[in-house]
C-alpha cells in the first residue's frame, strides 16, 4: 500500500460505504478495531443524521475510518416518465398497502450541509459517489488533514479525479454490488461496464494517486489478485453485508447464500439508476420499464420498500448484492477482517512459492 493507506489500516481491507443503514457505526468500528478501514455511509441521512454517527463512532473506537457522501445529481429526469412508473407501481402499493413516496424531493442529498461538517470537524477519510467534487472542496478537506477518494468507473474518471486533487480513486468494476458510481447516468451505456482487473490495470497506468479495487471481492485470494493487477487496496461490500454487525435486514442477509436467488442483475426498478443486486420479482416484473431517474424513483419506491420488508416479502426489496454473494460468510466483521488478511498472506505465499520452484 501507499503510505498514506498504510497509516490508516494495517490491512489493505476497506469495508464499502452501503447507505440504507448497512454500513452503521458498529460494523464500521469492527472492522476498524481489525485492521482494516471501515466506512460510514452518509447518503440518505441528514447532515445531523451523519453527525450523529460520526459521534457515535468515535465512542466505538479510536481508529481511522472514512465517510462517504452522494454528489448532488442534476436533474434530468423526464417528469411524464416517472409518473407512467408510478402507474405503473400502482399494483405494487395496493398490495402492500402504502402509498408511493414523492418523487420530488431535492437530488442534492443534503450535500452542503454534510461537506461543510466534515471540514469543519474533520475525520480521517471522506469517499464522494456519483461524481467528482470541484478542486476547492478537496483544497478545504486536505487543509483539515482529510484524504480524499473518489469513487470511478471508468479510466477517464479517474484522470478527472486526479485533476481536480483527489489522493486516491476507488475503482468500481461492474461486478459490485449496489449503485454503479458513474460520474453521468446515460441509459445509452447500461450493462457496458468492465470487469474490475482490466479495469483496474487500465486505471494504474492512467493515474499516479492511490487505487483502491472494488468489484465482487469475497475472499483474501481475490485481494491478491487485483492487488497484482495495480490496486493498493481492496474495498469489499457484500462480504461485510452479511456480518452481524451490519445493519441490512435479515431477509437481504440470508438471501445472499439463498439458492432462490441465483444471480444478480444491473437494475433502474428501485432507485432510477443502475444498481446491481439479486434478481427477484420486483426486479424481473419493472426492470424493463423503469426510466432513468434517480433519485426520483428512489423516493417512489422508498415505502415499497420499507412494506415488504416488513411483510417478510424478499420479492418487493431491494437486495443489492455483488456477483460474488454466494460466498458470503455469517462471520462477526472483525473476524472476518482478519480471516481476509489471512487469506491474503496465503495467496501471496503460494506465488511466491511457484515463482521459486
Amino acid at each position: 500500500m501507499s503510505s498514506a493507506l498504510t497509516d490508516l489500516c494495517r490491512y489493505p481491507i476497506v469495508q464499502a460505504p452501503m447507505a440504507g443503514g448497512v454500513s452503521c457505526p458498529q460494523l464500521v468500528a469492527a472492522v476498524a478495531e481489525a485492521g482494516g478501514l471501515g466506512f460510514l455511509a452518509a447518503g440518505y441521512k441528514t447532515a445531523d443524521g451523519m453527525y450523529n454517527e460520526i459521534k457515535q463512532l468515535r465512542r466505538l473506537t479510536g481508529q481511522p475510518f472514512g465517510v462517504n457522501l452522494f454528489m448532488p445529481q442534476p436533474s434530468l429526469a423526464d417528469p411524464s416518465a416517472v409518473e407512467v412508473y408510478q402507474q405503473q407501481l400502482a399494483g405494487e402499493a395496493a398490495w402492500y398497502e402504502t402509498p408511493l413516496g414523492d418523487p420530488d424531493p431535492c437530488g442534492d442529498d443534503g450535500y452542503e450541509a454534510k461537506l461543510a461538517i466534515l471540514v469543519e470537524d474533520p475525520v480521517p477519510v471522506v469517499s464522494f459517489t456519483f461524481g467528482c467534487p470541484t478542486r476547492d472542496t478537496f483544497d478545504a478537506l486536505a487543509g483539515a488533514g482529510t484524504y480524499t477518494v473518489v469513487t470511478v468507473t471508468t479510466p477517464e474518471e479517474a484522470q478527472a479525479a486526479q485533476w481536480a486533487g483527489a489522493d486516491a480513486v476507488c475503482v468500481q468494476g461492474i461486478e459490485a454490488g449496489g449503485h454503479q458510481s458513474t460520474y453521468r447516468d446515460d441509459p445509452q451505456n447500461d450493462g457496458t461496464g468492465m470487469g474490475l482487473l482490466s479495469l483496474v490495470a487500465e486505471v494504474r497506468e492512467t493515474v499516479q494517486v492511490s487505487v483502491i479495487a472494488a468489484g465482487g471481492i469475497m475472499r483474501g485470494s481475490q485481494i491478491a489478485a487485483v492487488i497484482a493487477a495495480g490496486a493498493d487496496a481492496a474495498q469489499l461490500g457484500t462480504a461485510f453485508l452479511a456480518c452481524p454487525e451490519s445493519g441490512a435486514h435479515l431477509l437481504h442477509k440470508q438471501a445472499l447464500t439463498n439458492p432462490l436467488f441465483a444471480r444478480t442483475a444491473l437494475t433502474r426498478a428501485f432507485s432510477g439508476r443502475p444498481a446491481r443486486g439479486l434478481v427477484n420479482r420486483f426486479m424481473r416484473e419493472h426492470g424493463p420499464y423503469a426510466p432513468a431517474a434517480y433519485p426520483q424513483v428512489h423516493h417512489v419506491t422508498s415505502g415499497l420498500r420499507k412494506a415488504a420488508a416488513k411483510a417478510g416479502d424478499a420479492q418487493g426489496m431491494a437486495l443489492w448484492a455483488g456477483q460474488g454473494h454466494r460466498m458470503a460468510r455469517e462471520l462477526p466483521a472483525g473476524r472476518l477482517t482478519e480471516l481476509l488478511a489471512a487469506e491474503l498472506d496465503a495467496a501471496r505465499a503460494a506465488v511466491s512459492t511457484r515463482s521459486t520452484q
